[in-house]
């Protein structure tokens, strides 16, 4: 069955696909998959029925690509287009391991900085006194904060980075402006990561489909450079490329379909995992063929 992607619309052409993503679904209509409408500003807005209204009754199975959206509203969007007669091929329950770092963490804990969470509602910071004891948990030094989902890394000194945890007063100034900052969008509440100083060199983002490597690419925000899909049926190093089995051995614990790592070398010569997401809501560098990306999304597989 031709795949079936189901991408948000312009808000100010709702019958066309948001520009953001209109080249890849051009590629995707090209070599003859369905591509179908969603209003994202419906579903954000709590009405999911009104937001699936474009999608053909009897749509079958769906891969989302589009905009980030909150748990909660991923599920409500699944509900929608059950009712309708379609599905998303990642379940909510899915959409949230791969989404939220509380979710992923365990299965790559080796892998990435040592994290502690609190929930937390937007725009109420947790109290000096629960930061610090979040804090003991974490090694001695430096950290960041974050939510579940996202950090403030470009307010670094005022909303992310955390010169020394013991400091219960800074500690509690950046996390109360990274909560402030975040206003509605706080998503699930906040965490501390222990620092790790990373090189200039950028990020990688490796894209996994059924827990194999199908594509690696700059980070959206890192330079453009030369990389593909990781080479032999191991999938392991190459040159400027990480050894992948070891994160190979974490998505396969994670038992998420469709998901990405995003990768940075240490200083000291490390590769690290700084970040995992639900690959439907994860951006694609500009230097990046859109055929070759399209190559991932339509390619055989569970998922």
């Amino acid at each position: 069955m031709p795949t079936s992607v189901l991408y948000c619309s312009d808000p100010l052409h709702e019958r066309r696909v948001d520009g953001h993503f209109a080249a890849e679904a051009r590629q995707l209509r090209a070599d003859g998959a369905a591509v179908h409408l969603l209003d994202h500003d419906a579903l954000t807005a709590g009405d999911a029925e009104r937001a699936v209204a474009r999608v053909p009754a009897g749509a079958g199975p769906l891969r989302y690509r589009g905009w980030m959206l909150p748990a909660d509203r991923y599920a409500e969007l699944d509900a929608a287009l059950r009712l309708r007669g379609a599905r998303l091929l990642t379940d909510p329950s899915r959409y949230r391991r791969a989404h939220e770092l509380p979710g992923w963490y365990e299965a790559f804990a080796d892998l990435t900085p040592a994290s502690r969470w609190l929930p937390a509602d937007p725009g109420r910071a947790p109290d000096p006194e629960r930061l610090a004891a979040l804090a003991a948990g974490l090694p001695s030094g430096a950290a960041v904060v974050k939510d579940y989902v996202k950090s403030r890394k470009h307010e670094w000194d005022e909303a992310c980075h955390i010169p020394d945890l013991a400091d219960v007063a800074a500690l509690h100034r950046v996390v109360s402006r990274f909560v402030e900052l975040q206003g509605e969008f706080l998503a699930g509440g906040v965490v501390l990561r222990a620092f790790e100083a990373f090189g200039e060199s950028g990020e990688l983002r490796v894209w996994w489909r059924d827990g194999a490597p199908r594509l690696v690419t700059p980070h959206p925000d890192s330079p453009a450079v030369a990389l593909g899909v990781p080479g032999g049926a191991g999938g392991g190093a190459q040159p400027g490329l990480p050894d992948l089995e070891p994160v190979r051995a974490a998505v396969e614990a994670l038992d998420c379909p469709f998901v990405t790592t995003d990768l940075a070398l240490r200083a000291d010569g490390v590769w690290r995992v700084v970040e995992v997401g639900d690959a439907q809501v994860s951006d694609v560098h500009r230097a990046v063929d859109p055929a070759a990306f399209v190559r991932l999304l339509t390619a055989a597989g569970r998922s």
